[in-house]
């Protein structure tokens, strides 16, 4: 991935230095740390298992929010994650404005263990994740430790396919989606909710794909790095390496096969209008 010298984000918060460290603050017990981590595995929104006790946001004062003075171990992961994210703004500012709209980009804040969101406590359990309490994606950059190690996910692309499909759940709030998605979960039983929350991913993965189209950093290997990344999340993957066995019921990210399907859509197409998710069953024989 053609990443360095490209343009960095003055979008981001960073909170390495603000003294966030501690231990994992999970309630519940063994059995809600077991849940975060499958949480944490799908890439997902952490505030359902996360802060629970913490309903009520507040934004944190913190006068540690720019770069740390001091040289740290990840700060070539803090300026590859502003690039990146600098990419998407470049991108999505030229796409949305052929369809007429106007992109407000997000803030994406670096912390380390543990921080405040608009969602609750976040740690670096949670998973890069995207709080539309506060409009702001987060991300510890331990992750990217993990995506290589944990998932045997290796690759710069593999970590910007991540970063690039927070900021599809930000632009899928901005657009509406993310709203007419909750309100319909409220009318329906938990399976089809469910299947909701897969399609509001399996967009964001599309979304992804057009951001990787459009981004001109692409190099040889860089979309398998992507795909592979992709696979590796994949509801009926994780289910069945942390319990065994797969029940497609309880699925809410889609299989591995309609992560790639549709990343692979968005990239090939480029087009955002492409990306119907909801309406179409053009992936329903995918196993």
């Amino acid at each position: 991935m053609r990443w360095l010298g490209g343009r960095e984000s003055d979008n981001v918060e960073d909170r390495r230095g603000s003294g966030g460290s501690g231990g994992l603050v999970i309630g519940g017990g063994i059995g809600s740390l077991v849940i975060a981590l499958i949480v944490y595995l799908l890439g997902g929104d952490p505030s359902q298992i996360i802060g629970q006790s913490d309903n009520s946001y507040q934004s944190p004062s913190m006068p540690g929010a720019q770069a740390p003075a001091s040289p740290q171990p990840d700060d070539q992961a803090a300026k590859f994650t502003r690039v990146v994210l600098g990419s998407t703004e470049d991108v999505w500012t030229k796409l949305l404005a052929q369809e007429g709209q106007q992109y407000r980009p997000p803030t994406l804040v670096l912390f380390r263990n543990r921080t405040q969101s608009g969602c609750g406590t976040a740690t670096s359990a949670s998973g890069p994740f995207y709080c539309p309490g506060d409009k702001k994606l987060y991300i510890d950059l331990s992750f990217y430790d993990e995506l290589r190690d944990r998932f045997n996910a290796p690759g710069d692309f593999a970590m910007a396919y991540v970063i690039a499909h927070e900021v599809g759940h930000y632009l899928q709030d901005e657009l509406g989606i993310m709203d007419k998605v909750s309100a319909a979960q409220q009318r329906v039983g938990k399976r089809q909710a469910n299947q909701l929350s897969v399609r509001l991913e399996l967009q964001a993965d599309f979304l992804a794909g057009v951001w990787a189209r459009n981004n001109g950093m692409i190099e040889p290997g860089d979309i398998e790095e992507a795909l592979q990344a992709a696979n590796a999340i994949g509801d009926d993957r994780i289910q069945r390496e942390t319990q065994g066995y797969v029940v497609p019921d309880a699925f809410t990210h889609g299989t591995s096969a309609q992560r790639v399907y549709w990343f692979k859509k968005g990239y090939q197409t480029g087009d955002i209008n492409q990306g119907d998710t909801f309406n179409s069953n053009e992936d329903a024989n995918l196993q």
